[in-house]
């Protein structure tokens, strides 16, 4: 069978496991349903695109992955860990990093001291006392670098570099943590068409080990990198599958691409 069937294929949550399983899940403000009664399975190794025109409640999704917004109904689990119970940094510790639209970076720090600060064995108290850069130290921070097309510039200040340079070093800082799902939301919007098509490699060459998450509007690089696509639109899914499936729904051309 292959991929394209395979993407336009609902999954049924009981024939097997997914890393990221989220059922019914809805949060209501001030009686204003962001997301509504939705239901989302990621599967290992996945690139999963969510798209959608604004206020669809795409980031919300997110939001509320990472514990940052509460939800009024419904369960997220990450692999055998629900995370609707559980706080923003426990979230990150169980293996989920989240990248905002804009980058999040130590500017007056060059890349390499970026990555040093993001490194796992710094982030506890204890951690930090004891932390030294020696040989794993700095093998881990080149290959992340070279990873996110930034080894020639470890002793850059991170304040000179170009936009599409800094949304791929906050990449970096998240990879150095080796999280098991990966959510960015519109990593290349302000990249240049060379800028974009190098985070499109980017993604394609980390999913060996992570299983992403990416929020864009961008459809040449949706192209690039989705595996499955889902569309939403007022809180809720109205369209899933393979890129091809979608652009040619009649519903998603009407409330989004035919736009």
């Amino acid at each position: 069978m292959n991929a394209a069937i395979l993407a336009n294929q609902v999954p049924d949550p009981l024939q097997k496991e997914f890393i990221l399983t989220v059922e019914r899940l809805t949060v209501s403000f001030d009686g204003f349903k962001a997301v509504n009664d939705l239901s989302l399975y990621v599967d290992e190794h996945e690139i999963r695109v969510i798209i959608g025109p604004n206020g669809a409640g795409k980031t919300t999704v997110l939001d509320l992955i990472c514990g940052r917004t509460k939800a009024t109904e419904g369960t997220i689990k990450f692999r055998d860990k629900e995370l609707t119970t559980m706080r923003e940094h426990e979230i990150v510790h169980a293996g989920v990093g989240r990248k905002f639209q804009n980058p999040s970076i130590y500017e007056e720090l060059t890349v390499f001291e970026n990555l040093e600060l993001s490194f796992p064995r710094g982030r506890s108290v204890f951690g930090a006392l004891a932390f030294r850069r020696d040989a794993e130290v700095r093998d881990k921070i080149e290959e992340i670098a070279s990873l996110v097309f930034l080894k020639d510039s470890l002793q850059t200040e991170a304040a000179i570099l170009s936009h599409g340079q800094k949304q791929w070093l906050e990449i970096g800082m998240l990879l150095i943590q080796s999280p098991e799902l990966l959510m960015l939301d519109e990593p290349v919007a302000g990249m240049s068409v060379a800028e974009r098509l190098k985070t499109a490699e980017l993604l394609n060459n980390i999913i060996h080990n992570q299983s992403v998450i990416v929020i864009e509007h961008d459809m040449k690089f949706v192209e690039d990198i989705a595996h499955r696509v889902t569309v939403m639109h007022q809180g809720k899914i109205l369209s899933e599958g393979s890129m091809d499936h979608v652009k040619h729904d009649p519903k998603v051309v009407e409330v989004y691409l035919g736009h």
